[in-house]
């Protein structure tokens, strides 16, 4: 109960003794965090495989044009864990901004998490300032700057109070996601909206795709790498996520087979996709496409 009060009391002073530019920037970045986990742990994608949300979809589509691809192809494999720890982190740094527990430490981590997700998914967005991903890293930045230039940064507390304070937002940010959980958002609504914007998206023009080649895509509704090909009887396409562990595979032309780099998986494109060789077991799924007109598009 003491440590309750603790961070009670603790909040309340900081609010009261930080400028109004502090509490804007503090408010919308403790709320903002908040609701990003909450939004994960609420979609019942997130953490599930084969779901147009899930966290592996994510990770591989990012690694297609990410300056850290190669980090992010590893992380692909342990998707579920990662996918968890980011939605945990993000509770435990909104709370912690907000209930000003360890703010320091809770801003830089907001600044880590948020140059990680700029250097994933939006780097190569032009012009730069429609990247949502590197605004949040400069707002945690300079809220950071902020604490240390008005001398209101608390030193590092690993005494026994400042422990149980840290454990206590852990243990907010645990039940924030539990709740979330039990609490899935409705995803009809969503699924629909992303079919009708998905529908007919122009993929590759007919005669950028010569018969017998192969043009690597990402699907725009479902977010996840994708490769199509070309025979003389039309297109078709998979999805290029390995079903094994999440990793993305390739075509390789001389043994006319979709390998998987992790683990050996192999893939027949020419027989539904199915496993071949290697760890895996299931196919990978098959993509609608079709030509219209002078473009092949997503069906």
């Amino acid at each position: 109960m003491n440590a309750v009060q603790s961070i009670s009391r603790g909040a309340l002073t900081s609010w009261r003794s930080q400028s109004n530019a502090h509490r804007v920037l503090r408010l919308f970045l403790g709320i903002t965090w908040i609701y990003a986990g909450w939004d994960k742990a609420t979609d019942p994608g997130f953490l599930t495989k084969g779901a147009p949300t899930y966290i592996g979809n994510q990770l591989a589509a990012f690694a297609q044009n990410s300056p850290i691809a190669f980090l992010l192809n590893h992380t692909t494999e342990r998707a579920v864990l990662v996918g968890t720890v980011v939605m945990i982190s993000e509770f435990a740094i909104g709370f912690a901004t907000l209930l000003a527990v360890a703010p320091a430490t809770a801003a830089f981590a907001g600044f880590a998490m948020a140059t990680g997700l700029w250097l994933s998914s939006s780097f190569h967005i032009t012009p730069y300032f429609l990247a949502s991903d590197s605004a949040y890293a400069i707002l945690w930045l300079a809220y950071l700057l902020l604490m240390i230039g008005n001398r209101k940064m608390p030193a590092i507390n690993i005494q026994r109070r400042g422990v149980i304070r840290t454990g206590i937002i852990g243990v907010l940010a645990v039940a924030a996601s539990f709740a979330g959980k039990a609490l899935p958002k409705s995803s009809a609504a969503s699924s629909t909206n992303s079919s009708k914007k998905g529908a007919g998206k122009q993929i590759i023009k007919v005669a950028d795709l010569p018969v017998g080649a192969t043009f690597k895509f990402v699907h725009s509704s479902l977010g996840m790498p994708s490769i199509l090909f070309r025979t003389k009887t039309g297109v078709f396409a998979y999805s290029a996520i390995c079903t094994h562990q999440g990793c993305v595979v390739d075509y390789n032309s001389t043994a006319k087979k979709l390998v998987c780099p992790c683990h050996g998986a192999q893939f027949d494109p020419f027989s539904n996709a199915k496993a071949v060789a290697g760890p895996a077991v299931t196919p990978l799924p098959k993509l609608k496409v079709a030509i219209s007109g002078v473009w092949v598009v997503e069906a």
